[in-house]
């Protein structure tokens, strides 16, 4: 049976063809947690039961995900379908605890509902799972547990490999973003639930719960610098034979989750479509840059086919629908990508294939060349022009001009292209390298050299030389002993053009991408030793032109009214004095917008600040310091809820060192503080 939060009434918006809106749905789970979630039905479901889409994920979706909300789930329901929000437990107004990323009990749960809505008079038994990140990981996560009635999957921008293609490791190296994310995850999960929701006379001691149970999740990801059994929890990559329902996968080339649809296109058996656009870590028709595709529009003829049994002639068409990116200057804002969409009849596909090019004596060829070994020692500043790996469309996050960079790297360059070079895939680099230090790191950068010399990044790959026989067992490096190790580069869909050159970067630092290595690293390479394999693609003769994609029309904003102007700096500053390198990224607003934004339909004003600053000295690794502050403010009448957080992390040669607090206010009064120390050893990081 439907339960209803009393406080909150369904209503019923003639703007949306008379789509029943129902504000708080109570979910019980076995266990006897309710899990709290938002519903839209289209008219009639109470008579003609409809299949029923699922978006799972932590992010509340009373009011911080409310305007997204807006654009997709009433569309749903107006097309048919029932559409529901539901916050996963611990996080909004769901009881429970958080526990981690994709715990087991977040993945049993979600099987719990989909069981759960299948069972509803409004449903018709079918269900389809959804969601942009953290819904897309457990999209594939809950898919993989194989819940009888869900019958297909649509994750955006999430991966099939936590170790491989996560926020946390790149290339087995420690990603700044590790600290990142979890200091913003600190925030997230010092959250109250609403009063509102969960009763005047319960939201305190709900809170108060969740604030004692809560651990840094930065440090306890810091524990497990292996590719142990936490990353391959919730990795699908373990076991894709588990998936058994087809699968239509969104990405974008300015976002984390590139290498995932190739992976999956090749490994799933079953049904896989695929989309990559230009865009960052946003959904398809909020798309930066743009064009944009109307996800909406796209999807529900995948939902048509899927669950309504209706033939929209979606499965018929190539199931990779890919952005062929045109090469343009390097900026660290790009509001709209020029390029073309090419379609791809499987994956591997017959129409690319690769070419090789020999890393000779700074140059790149078809032959291999020898020559007097090459060395570099980049300083600890090297990758200020890197920009972000997963860019959120905040003005700056780009990557910059190479050229800011290219002293600090050995330089490959080939030349000039008589003809122009379509990149689709994942490049790759077999490399012959030495270091002088036992622990040390490559980062490889593919770059298009324009011919008045400014440097577009393409793609960029690391790897960590501690695991160069295991991931799970680092061993220390030799000095001076040759090792030969494959990089793996992100994918790409890229066209190189006429007169341009393909250039390869080699570094031994990549600040603040990834935490730096212990000690300065001088690596060396001999010339004619290592290649450059580069996935080529070109047009087969029969190929048709790609379809029209379905553009976002303007749609129904919701209601909100604005206090300050928010928006976003980012900075890189460089003391003449010391040499140290400062990058700043100041948020007033959340990710964009107003310093606080007052949603009318729940008379709820929410405002946030965050300031992230990464600062290191060019010769020393161990001066490294990341820092994060955040403030977000609930007000509603008498409900005026606070939260504080500070966290830092920097290193020694031997351990990572994580401070972190949290202070909370009810009104004017402290509600609870708590701070954390941590000192975890270094694991060949």
């Amino acid at each position: 049976m439907l339960e209803r939060n009393t406080s909150q009434n369904n209503r019923k918006d003639p703007a949306m063809n008379s789509v029943e809106v129902i504000e708080t749905v109570w979910i019980p789970m076995p266990d006897g947690t309710q899990l709290a979630a938002r519903l839209w039905l289209p008219p009639n479901a109470h008579e003609t039961p409809v299949p029923c889409l699922l978006e799972y994920i932590p992010y509340r979706r009373r009011d911080r995900t409310r305007l997204r909300d807006e654009t997709m789930h009433p569309r749903f329901a107006e097309a048919g379908y029932a559409s529901i929000r539901v916050d996963i437990r611990g996080n909004g107004d769901s009881g429970g605890l958080a526990e981690d990323e994709y715990s087991h009990q977040e993945t049993q749960d979600g099987v719990d509902i989909i069981a759960w809505l299948a069972d509803q008079p409004w449903c018709d038994g079918n269900v389809g799972m959804f969601g942009k990140s953290w819904g897309a990981y457990n999209s594939f996560q809950v898919a993989a547990k194989r819940p009888p009635a869900l019958k297909a999957i649509a994750p955006v921008m999430g991966c099939d490999d936590r170790w491989r293609e996560d926020i946390h490791f790149y290339g087995g190296v420690l990603a700044g973003d590790n600290f990142w994310w979890g200091s913003i995850m600190q925030l997230l999960n010092a959250f109250p639930p609403d009063p509102e929701i969960v009763g005047e006379d319960k939201w305190r001691d709900l809170w108060r719960e969740r604030l004692e149970a809560m651990e840094f999740w930065p440090a306890m990801w810091l524990e497990h610098q292996t590719h142990d059994e936490m990353w391959r929890r919730g990795s699908i990559c373990e076991d894709y034979d588990a998936i058994n329902v087809p699968v239509y996968y969104f990405g974008g080339w300015a976002d984390l989750y590139r290498d995932t649809p190739f992976r999956i296109s090749q490994h799933l058996n079953v049904p896989v479509k695929v989309m990559m656009g230009p865009w960052s870590h946003l959904y398809p028709h909020e798309g930066k840059p743009t064009p944009q595709v109307d996800f909406i529009v796209e999807v529900l003829r995948f939902w048509d086919y899927w669950l309504k049994g209706i033939d929209t002639g979606i499965m018929d068409e190539p199931p990779l629908h890919l952005y062929m990116m045109d090469s343009m200057r390097p900026a660290g804002t790009q509001p709209h990508r020029p390029g073309r969409w090419v379609e791809e009849p499987s994956w591997p596909s017959p129409n690319v294939s690769n070419e090789t090019y020999w890393l000779n004596a700074g140059s790149l060829d078809a032959q291999a060349q020898t020559g007097a070994p090459m060395q570099i020692t980049s300083p600890q500043t090297f990758g200020s022009a890197g920009g972000v790996m997963c860019s959120f469309g905040i003005p700056g996050d780009l990557p910059l001009d190479c050229r800011i960079d290219a002293a600090g790297a050995m330089v490959f360059r080939s030349d000039r292209l008589e003809s122009s070079v379509d990149i689709l895939g994942q490049p790759e680099l077999a490399l012959r390298v030495s270091v002088d230090q036992p622990q040390a790191f490559v980062a490889a950068l593919l770059i298009d050299e324009a011919p008045d010399g400014a440097q577009t990044l393409i793609s960029r790959g690391f790897f960590n030389l501690m695991h160069r026989d295991s991931d799970t067992e680092p061993t220390a490096v030799v000095p001076g002993e040759e090792m030969e190790i494959s990089i793996q580069l992100h994918a790409i869909g890229y066209n190189v053009p006429v007169g341009h050159r393909i250039m390869v970067q080699l570094a031994t630092a990549y600040w603040p991408i990834l935490w730096p290595a212990p000690n300065p690293v001088c690596a060396t390479v001999v010339p004619g030793s290592s290649a450059l394999s580069l996935p080529v693609r070109t047009n087969a003769p029969d190929a048709s032109a790609p379809r029209d994609l379905p553009v976002p029309a303007p749609g129904s904003v919701l209601e909100t009214s604005t206090r300050g102007q928010g928006g976003s700096e980012t900075t890189l500053t460089r003391d003449a004095h010391t040499g140290r390198l400062t990058e700043r990224v100041f948020i007033g607003g959340g990710v964009m917008g107003p310093s606080a934004k007052k949603v009318l339909e729940t008379g709820t004003e929410i405002s946030d600040t965050s300031e992230r600053i990464y600062s290191i000295l060019p010769d020393d690794p161990l001066s490294a310091i990341a820092t994060m502050r955040q403030e977000t403010r609930f007000e509603r009448g008498d409900w005026d809820a606070r939260i504080k957080t500070w966290s830092q992390q920097t290193a020694t040669a031997t351990d990572f060192v994580l401070n972190a607090t949290v202070e909370c206010w009810d009104g004017d009064t402290l509600f609870f503080k708590t701070e954390w120390n941590h000192v975890i050893p270094r694991n060949g990081m």
